[in-house]
Order: C-alpha cells, then structure tokens, then sequence
C-alpha cells in the first residue's frame, strides 16, 4: 500500500505493528482495545510497499507473551460461565433485549482478540495475511462500538450479563497450528453467525421495537463484514493446505475432531457461505463433520 504522494513516508513504528498487535490484545479496557485496534490498521494503511514495508510488519519475527500480562486482556466483567448455564431470555422483554445485545456484543469483543491473536502469533506468513487479519479487527471494533452503545442506550453496559469463553477456549487449542486456527475459528465457530444472525433478525422483527429495529440495522452491518471475514479464514486455510499438500476436506474432519469442534447444524445460510467461499461440496462435508 504506498504512502500518499502528497507527504513523506511515515517513520517506522516501533514496536512493530505485529508486535503492537500483541500490546493490544493484552489491553483489559474495551473501549481502549477497540481504539488500538483501530489505530493499528490507521498505521498499516500508512504502510510503505516493499521491504521497507516487510519492516513494519516484521513477519519473519518470533514474538514472546509476556508472562505477566494475561492474555487475552478482558475487564473484571463479563462473569464466565460454560456456555450451557448461560441464562436464555426472551428478546419480547426490555431485560431480554439487553442479553441479546449484550452476547452478541460478547462475541464481536472477543472476535477482536481472535485477530490480534492471529496478527501476532503466527510468524513467516505473507504480508496480506497480517494485513486481512488487522482489517478484520478494526472492524469487530466497529461493531463492538455499534453494539455497545446501543446496550448503553438501554440503560446495560458491557459486563451486565454472564457470557462464557468458548471462542478464546479454541483459540487456545489451535495456538500451535496456523491450519487448524484457520480451520475451526473463522471458518467454524465465526461462520456459525452467518447461520444465526437471519434467525435472530427474523426474531427481532417479531419483536418490532426501536431497539429491535436498531439492533437488525446493526446485525445488517455484522453480517455483511463477517461474510468477508469468513472467506479470508476461507483463503488462508486453502492456502496452508495446498502449502503442506493437504487435502482441505479431508484435513479439517480431522482437525474438527482433534479439537473436538462442535458439529455443525442446519439450518444453513448458503448464500451467505458460499459469498464467504465455500463450496457445495464443502456445505456437504460439514454436515458430516
């Protein structure tokens, strides 16, 4: 991405923007985390080509966690609870809306861990990779922005309600294996909201409340930029298949069960699936996965 003619190249950040990516998943602070993640990709799109680029990013680096910094970085609330004693609630109640809201806005927090996490964790990939995966953190930031202030208009924040930790759980699984992370966090556990989010906005309309209105207005923007989120983990886990000539159908029922994946169920949303790449062939296979 070259810089713009019209002024110098910026200095080179140090640390660098994989290294940055780190400093920002270790940040407890929603608010702050979504800013870094957004600052993150301000700087990359400043980013000179070439190898003064590659110096930027520093792909070949081997990053270190720091021991003492918990990672990912989440405020004292949300409480954590396994996903099955996660209180259900009707969206036809003012309190049911708000932990509807708030789940899903749960989810978009932790999303943009799952990116950051990428960014700094997996070293010697090409450039578009750390570039997708900074995109796709600004914005889960963008939509954790959405839908936090919209709880706030409900008179909730973020922390009201209990949540549980399954997204992190399979990040920390696959944290040795680009090709299973690939597999069963974007294109798994993610694309899964390709499949709910029309459910819950037909709900939603049932409901027919400004905050339910508002809340399909912002689901609209979600599943719009996750489809795309989904076809980069789409891209990439093809990519490291063929790299490692593996076949991809073959290799992720086998990662699923290694990982103990949960199975996937219709109703599906093909359109949306196959937007985000997938093929019918694909559609077939997860069913049995």
């Amino acid at each position: 991405m070259q810089a713009r003619a019209d002024r110098p190249t910026p200095p080179m950040p140090r640390p660098s923007l994989r290294a940055q990516a780190l400093q920002a998943l270790g940040i407890t602070d929603p608010a702050t985390k979504a800013q870094a993640a957004h600052s993150l990709l301000e700087a990359l799109r400043e980013m000179p080509p070439g190898d003064e680029g590659l110096r930027w990013l520093e792909p070949a680096a081997e990053l270190s966690a720091d021991p003492d910094v918990p990672l990912p970085g989440r405020p004292a609330r949300p409480p954590l609870i396994a996903p099955a004693d996660v209180p259900q609630r009707s969206p036809f109640t003012p309190e049911g809306m708000a932990a509807l809201l708030h789940a899903i806005a749960h989810i978009e927090f932790n999303a943009i861990n799952l990116a950051l996490d990428a960014v700094w964790r997996f070293a010697g990939m090409p450039v578009d990779f750390y570039r997708d995966w900074l995109r796709v953190a600004a914005e889960e930031a963008t939509h954790f922005g959405l839908l936090h202030t919209h709880l706030q208009s409900l008179g909730h924040d973020y922390g009201d309600f209990p949540a549980h930790d399954g997204l992190w759980e399979m990040c920390v699984k696959t944290q040795h294996d680009i090709t299973a992370r690939m597999a069963l966090v974007p294109r798994t556990l993610e694309a899964r909201g390709l499949d709910a989010t029309p459910l819950i906005q037909a709900r939603l309309r049932k409901v027919n409340t400004p905050a339910a209105r508002r809340t399909v207005e912002i689901l609209d923007v979600i599943l719009r930029d996750e489809i795309g989120h989904v076809a980069i983990g789409n891209r990439w886990y093809g990519w490291l298949c063929a790299r490692q000539g593996l076949d991809p159908l073959a290799h992720y029922r086998l990662l699923a069960r290694t990982h103990n994946a949960p199975r996937l169920r219709p109703p599906f949303n093909d359109a949306a699936r196959r937007a985000a790449g997938f093929s019918q062939q694909e559609l077939d296979d997860l069913l049995g996965a």
